[in-house]
């Protein structure tokens, strides 16, 4: 399969167009997925990625990474129902998406179980499941700490063989629209420069964009998101897609060392919490909080109530006290380190019995046979491999302790979906994986990796079986010209001007900059009046942008593409967490509010909407909240589905 490519010449420049019927933006599970089924299905998707091996999908993981599909354990009932009901019980989520994300879960898992994903099964054929976070029903499975890597390099795998055109080095800054419909992006990339085109500006034409980018990483200093993985929310933003629930993130404890999340097994072997302060004097600081015997089985069960959680700060018992007792030693200065070498002192000449250590926590050590003396024999008794993660990225639990802190690790609100994930406000625009708004307050644990699939399927579905309905018969049209050449002047100015010229590092040390005050404000611990003042700040940025800013070099303008895209985003972030806290909201999810710590149930049955718009390079938000749709029901009467199935009606 092919793109057809030509040369457009515009604002002096000459740019290369490329056309293709679906481009899909990204290269991860989500979007190998949509391009696959694209395929599959009798459409031309290309992949166009900013960098082939920079996503979360295949650079994050966990103790053992979870899916979270329909229950397949042989002696345990479930149904799409059921499971759509356990997804909207926190709230804030639209029970028709809980519905389609239920109902897809078994084919996408069956399908990456027929790529050679190997998730476990029992000598009958069995796919057992085991409960996570926000699920008392074990629909969860994994393949280990790198669930999503190999999922990844599977549905790589199946693309390449399939010969799907690859545009690896190709970042995203804008998406094309025309009279509401989405058309193209336009990237920069590096090996698109010339003379006449410093900037390496590409144009992508096509008849849907789905848009699989990850979530918004660049936000956070504090990130368990993988260094490679940058933010792509802003440019769908300003092209008018709408978003949701941009107020709902989760957070939890996470290593320093290298990003990943600490849940699991981790926990559940009991590790010693320790603080480090300057002079190099540790202390054991959870005492501050719990008592000695009632730290024990708090710090177990932040193995399975891993995100920061308001609901579970019941005063000495809570498993999110052990989060903020981290939190606030690091506000302290000290250094905070899990100590898989040494047991908590709360362990100390005491045999791990029923009777020392509670029912939970002794069942779950007796049944893994990791009833041992130390941390570190303990996790390796109950999951090798978690330790065998710390040794991919240089640190030996049996040695050294592992530095920890609080971070930012996935968000659950984005950019809006209907239920074939278009949106509503953009049509032809996909927004599918993580970047996608599906979820509401909460999420079971795992069900992220569960809607890279089912979202995308269904995305490429809905965009083949349109693929016919064209918008325009002039695909370089005088709208589409206007946007490609501001795009050639913003970003060619910020290589030619004459204003002071950045190099890459003074461009992510400004990235890190405003990170920290955003965590300081507006990550897991947030103060509406310091909000406030950050947002207006960000606005005051995003209007003086292109005016003051430059690039000493190519890959700097790259990092200041991915700077604008950050601050956009997080106009628009701030923006909903203050109409939230305008409206009397308070804490709730996986955040406290300043002054607010009851938690919230008058909006549990309402999602916020978040809309920009920009004029003259000044943007404004407008958030308003909607109620939730509930769970449909379905009558499914089979002649019906059967005659309507593939027609246009079908896709709404």
């Amino acid at each position: 399969m092919t793109t057809s490519k030509t040369i457009l010449t515009a604002a002096e420049a000459r740019i290369p167009v490329y056309s293709c019927s679906i481009a899909v933006i990204g290269s991860g599970a989500a979007a190998y997925n949509a391009a696959l089924t694209a395929h599959r299905l009798g459409g031309e998707a290309a992949i166009i990625t900013e960098g082939r091996l920079m996503g979360t999908s295949r650079n994050t993981g966990s103790d053992k990474q979870t899916y979270y599909k329909q229950s397949t354990s042989a002696f345990k009932s479930d149904c799409a129902a059921e499971m759509a009901k356990d997804y909207i019980a926190a709230g804030s989520m639209h029970g028709d998406l809980a519905l389609t994300e239920a109902a897809g879960s078994l084919r996408a898992f069956f399908g990456l179980v027929a790529l050679g994903v190997p998730f476990p099964h029992d000598t009958y054929g069995e796919y057992p499941g085991y409960k996570t976070d926000h699920d008392e029903r074990g629909r969860a499975t994994s393949c280990g700490p790198y669930t999503s890597k190999y999922m990844t390099e599977a549905l790589e795998k199946e693309c390449l063989s399939a010969e799907i055109p690859l545009y690896d080095g190709y970042r995203a800054v804008h998406v094309l629209t025309e009279n509401g419909h989405a058309c193209g992006v336009v990237c920069l990339s590096a090996g698109e420069v010339t003379d006449g085109n410093p900037a390496g500006l590409t144009v992508f034409l096509s008849d849907a964009v789905i848009w699989a980018t990850g979530g918004p990483s660049a936000l956070y200093y504090s990130s368990v998101y993988p260094e490679s993985q940058n933010c792509s929310l802003g440019a769908p933003l300003l092209a008018g897609a709408s978003a949701v629930n941009l107020t709902e993130s989760q957070y939890g404890i996470a290593s320093v060392p290298f990003r990943w999340n600490l849940s699991g097994s981790f926990q559940q072997a009991i590790p010693r919490y320790v603080s480090v302060d300057a002079d190099g004097n540790e202390r054991e600081f959870l005492y501050d909080t719990f008592p000695p015997a009632d730290s024990i089985p708090a710090v177990f069960r932040k193995g399975y109530q891993w995100p920061f959680d308001p609901d579970k700060l019941a005063p000495g018992k809570g498993s999110s006290l052990v989060d903020i007792a981290v939190y606030n030693e690091t506000m302290a200065g000290r250094r905070v380190y899990l100590d898989f070498r040494r047991n908590p002192s709360a362990l100390d000449g005491i045999a791990l019995t029923r009777e020392n250590l509670g029912d939970e926590v002794y069942d779950y050590l007796a049944n893994s046979g990791a009833l041992l003396d130390t941390p570190v024999r303990r996790l390796r008794a109950i999951n090798e491999r978690a330790y065998g993660v710390c040794l991919d990225h240089g640190v030996d639990l049996e040695t050294e302790m592992l530095e920890i802190h609080v971070a930012a690790q996935h968000m659950n609100g984005g950019l809006e979906n209907t239920i074939w994930y278009e949106n509503p406000a953009l049509r032809d625009f996909y927004p599918v994986g993580e970047c996608g708004g599906v979820f509401g307050i909460k999420r079971p644990g795992g069900s992220a990796l569960n809607s890279t699939q089912v979202g995308s399927y269904r995305a490429a579905e809905r965009a083949c079986a349109l693929a016919g309905d064209k918008k325009t018969d002039d695909p370089l049209s005088a709208v589409r010209m206007e946007q490609i050449v501001r795009c050639m002047n913003d970003y060619s100015l910020l290589l030619t001007g004459d204003r002071p010229k950045q190099d890459r590092a003074a461009v992510l040390a400004e990235r890190a900059r405003d990170a920290k005050l955003h965590d300081r404000c507006a990550a897991f611990l947030r103060s509406p009046d310091e909000i406030t003042v950050l947002r207006d700040k960000t606005a005051l940025e995003i209007a003086e942008f292109f005016d003051v800013h430059g690039a000493a070099d190519h890959a700097a303008l790259v990092e200041l593409s991915i700077n604008y895209d950050t601050l956009v985003t997080r106009y628009a972030v701030l923006s909903a967490m203050l109409a939230y806290a305008d409206d009397g909201g308070s804490s709730r999810g996986s955040y406290l509010i300043k002054g607010r710590p009851e938690i919230d149930t008058a909006h549990r049955n309402k999602v916020l909407r978040t809309c920009l718009s920009e004029k003259d390079g000044e943007v404004s938000a407008s958030c308003a909240f909607e109620n939730v749709r509930p769970v449909p029901v379905t009558d499914n009467w089979f002649e019906e589905v059967y005659n309507n199935f593939g027609k246009p009606d079908m896709f709404g």
